[in-house]
């Protein structure tokens, strides 16, 4: 749970979740092929279709929202049951990064390890519970429709003198070095379909530290990242 101490400590760490922490590509994959088996491919693609029309009123992507939505055309196909079963019980620890957990204890040595993500209020926290990261950093859970708007209370939640974002989206990373400034060092791992997107790549600044993959952070010196020095992988 978020703390309430008012004394700030010398460093927080914020990892996003979904494709730096945990490949998300994947388990979409594994969502589209299921639902090809279960619904056909015209009725997966018009799953998707409602997916992508949530997401972009939401903010944020809703898997279980979308099949409500699905459900309404489609009131009879009692398969949606086998669906939501999938996405509830889906063993999301498989889908972590190699190295994903190494990083997040080599980092904790230096100040707590807080996840900061975008999600819905049930399938997101469900996804971090299962796949052991809710865990791991202790029940330092944050998660928001858009979390570059909200920067005010995690800052109430985790006083630091100075933070470290790991994030997939130079977007995000970019937003929050506006509102934070020299207060924050922003680490951009490498993976999944939105790190290798030309418009977001030419569109943002690049970040303090580039790594390919999130198990790079586990062998960063990070007293050297914190004091602006240069370290393998930038």
């Amino acid at each position: 749970m978020p703390t309430s101490n008012t004394t700030p400590h010398d460093v927080v760490f914020l990892f996003d979740c979904d494709n730096t922490l945990l490949d998300n590509d994947h388990v979409l994959a594994d969502l589209r092929a299921q639902m090809k088996r279960e619904f056909g491919e015209q009725n997966c693609a018009r799953y998707w279709e409602i997916f992508e029309g949530l997401r972009a009123e939401l903010g944020y992507a809703d898997y279980l929202g979308a099949l409500q939505r699905y459900r309404l055309e489609n009131p009879r196909d009692t398969r949606l049951l086998l669906m939501s079963a999938f996405l509830i019980d889906y063993p999301f620890a498989n889908r972590l990064y190699p190295g994903a957990l190494d990083a997040i204890k080599h980092v904790s040595q230096w100040g707590p390890a807080v996840i900061l993500s975008d999600g819905d209020v049930v399938f997101q926290p469900r996804k971090i519970a299962r796949s052991g990261l809710w865990e791991e950093v202790g029940g330092r859970v944050l998660i928001y429709i858009h979390k570059e708007q909200m920067l005010d209370q995690v800052m109430e939640c985790y006083p630091a003198r100075h933070y470290v974002m790991v994030d997939d989206k130079l977007r995000i990373l970019t937003a929050m070095k506006k509102a934070w400034g020299e207060t924050l060092t922003t680490v951009f791992p490498r993976q999944g379909h939105y790190a290798f997107d030309p418009k977001e790549i030419s569109s943002n600044p690049p970040a303090d530290l580039t790594i390919e993959r999130i198990g790079e952070l586990a062998d960063i010196d990070v007293d050297m990242l914190l004091s602006g020095g240069t370290v393998g992988g930038a």
